[in-house]
């Protein structure tokens, strides 16, 4: 079976050719931002139900966990294409950015450290 790993470069690539080819052209940035807003929402939904205090109505329709962060992804990726923004390149220096800032920083964290030990 061949490797169904995707990269971020790849994901990018075919949204865009998806956005190109059915999608017609992306909405604009204000109406994707409002989307992707939307999309958070439903994800959060799902989160606060199955892992917080409240209960799905009967009747609702309860969604699919990865379905809603795949949708994040997608309108995210959107936005990324269209402010001509590179995600792996941008995600590699967020993650070195992180790691210098908070190398010690959780570890020093006892609300965080209290159960390891």
């Amino acid at each position: 079976m061949p490797n169904q790993n995707i990269t971020l470069s790849e994901a990018q690539t075919e949204v865009d050719e998806w956005i190109k080819e059915i999608g017609v052209r992306y909405f604009s940035e204000l109406t994707n931002l409002g989307q992707l807003m939307e999309e958070v929402g439903e994800l959060s939904r799902i989160l606060i139900r199955t892992h917080g205090d409240q209960s799905f109505k009967k009747g609702a329709e309860k969604g699919e966990l990865a379905d809603e962060m795949a949708d994040v992804l997608f309108v995210l990726i959107c936005l990324a294409n269209q402010s001509g923004i590179d995600l792996t390149e941008a995600f590699k220096k967020n993650m070195a950015k992180k790691t210098k800032r908070d190398k010690d920083r959780h570890w020093e964290n006892e609300k965080l450290t209290k159960e390891i030990e």
